[in-house]
């Protein structure tokens, strides 16, 4: 098909803001049951904000696509027969608990509302991040179903569709996550990058199935059964005195049979190879960083004890000095 740009730019930016969004709630729930240690405020705040900021410009390029951006609001009427109508719907209530998530973290609005027999405490921004959670599913599962329900596109027609939606969009939020703690908080870089790996992997396999799915279907119909006519060699000469058509606009890219050759490949590697390698860079980036401020924290340890061994010392030599005993101290 022909790709439509502003529709990419939606679902990468709003994916990639989800993913996001998870990420950080997962940290939180880890440091919830002391499995990880927790991060301030700010580390959780601002990272909300950078994922609504991923969100609003997802939610702008969506308009690109509009024939009628006025009557945008209209999309949301069919919410009980059509997924793009719940799509509409389930992104901007998203958007919301995202800004009052990282808004709660940023401006100390943590109330404690239930506290567990173990001893758990449960505020405010447990209950927004819980709530997050599953719109941001809920809003992966309406966004893939606009494609998965179409019946007529059989490669799209699969539960592999909603699938790969998850697993590309948590992949890229947690690699986007990794990024931004090994700027705010670099002893949390690695968490983020191990999940990233682990889901980039798992969309690496979802994607290949898809693929190697799609490869074995076999049309249902033919030309012949197209317009009924039995010949067993049918040629078209022309499009007509118009030159062209809806279809022909819309559905046909207009490439060669040397570009799509290339186009699988190289989506498999920028989509999945690429990123792997980085992670794992990251990975040795951090842990080499993790060594240096280790040696660095020991280095200062070290002369921190020596400072307070030469001045136990000058201490305990003015105690014995006679001056220091004159004074019946």
């Amino acid at each position: 098909m022909k790709p439509a740009f502003s529709v990419i730019f939606l679902t990468t930016l709003t994916g990639a803001g989800q993913g996001l969004f998870l990420a950080l709630f997962t940290q939180q729930s880890y440091s919830l049951f002391d499995l990880l240690p927790r991060q301030d405020d700010q580390f959780y705040g601002y990272g909300s904000l950078l994922a609504l900021v991923l969100l609003i410009a997802g939610l702008v390029a969506s308009f690109f696509h509009l024939g009628h951006p006025e009557r945008a609001w209209r999309s949301a009427a069919q919410w009980r027969t059509s997924w793009l109508s719940r799509e509409v719907i389930a992104l901007p209530a998203f958007m919301g608990i995202v800004f009052l998530y990282g808004m709660a973290h940023l401006m100390g609005w943590k109330p404690v509302l239930i506290t567990l027999p173990s001893g758990l405490t449960v505020d405010s921004t447990i209950l927004l991040g819980s709530i997050g959670t599953v719109l941001s599913f809920a809003l992966f599962v309406c966004s893939g179903m606009i494609y998965a329900c179409l019946r007529f596109l059989r490669e799209w027609h699969t539960p592999l569709t909603v699938i790969n939606y998850i697993l590309l969009g948590g992949a890229s939020g947690f690699t986007l996550a990794a990024l931004y703690a090994a700027l705010a908080a670099p002893s949390q870089a690695n968490f983020f990058a191990g999940w990233a790996f682990i889901i980039t992997l798992l969309g690496l396999l979802g994607r290949s199935t898809s693929l190697w799915r799609n490869a074995r279907l076999r049309p249902t119909s033919t030309l012949q059964t197209a317009i009924g006519i039995k010949h067993p060699h049918i040629v078209q000469k022309a499009q007509g005195a118009m030159g062209g058509s809806f279809n022909t606009r819309e559905f046909f890219h207009g490439k060669s049979a040397s570009f799509l050759r290339t186009i699988k490949p190289a989506f498999l590697v920028l989509a999945f190879a690429l990123p792997l390698l980085l992670l794992i860079g990251v990975r040795k980036q951090v842990g080499g960083h993790g060594r240096i401020r280790g040696q660095i924290l020991r280095a200062r340890h070290g002369l921190r004890q020596r400072a307070n061994v030469r001045q136990e010392r000058e201490l305990a030599g003015i105690e014995q000095s006679p001056q220091f005993r004159n004074t019946g101290v």
